[in-house]
């Protein structure tokens, strides 16, 4: 099963994490993440099961989260409510968002990203 890579083509920190998995050989699935955003749904689920801060989730540098001022709106929503503004726009969300499974990264970060991915690639060579 392929990673699901979620980018916004544009965001230079997509190009770059997207450049080291592929110098890596790791197969990931590009989702345009502003035509095609995570459903409420998973978001919810990554939210919970991902040991991330929900408000990490967001992409505090954008238009989208300044205008909507989510800085004054985010301390007082739930789980859900901040899955259904993300899932309502796309940039709001913090990308890269990689997701393979039940793990979930967001961002990019090569440190996390070498010490997840690898970490993963070992547990999968070994249950085969």
């Amino acid at each position: 099963m392929k990673i699901r890579f979620f980018e916004y083509s544009k965001c230079s920190t997509c190009v770059k994490a997207r450049k080291w998995l592929e110098s890596r050989r790791i197969a990931i699935e590009v989702i345009p993440i502003v035509e095609t955003p995570p459903t409420r749904q998973e978001l919810v689920k990554w939210m919970k099961s991902s040991g991330i801060e929900p408000k990490k989730f967001f992409n505090t540098s954008g238009l989208s989260y300044r205008n909507g001022k989510f800085g004054e709106k985010l301390p007082k929503m739930s789980i859900e409510q901040m899955a259904e503004a993300l899932a309502s726009d796309g940039k709001l969300i913090k990308r890269p968002l990689l997701v393979d499974g039940d793990r979930v990264l967001v961002g990019f970060d090569e440190k996390a990203y070498s010490e997840r991915l690898t970490a993963a690639a070992v547990q999968d060579r070994s249950a085969t």
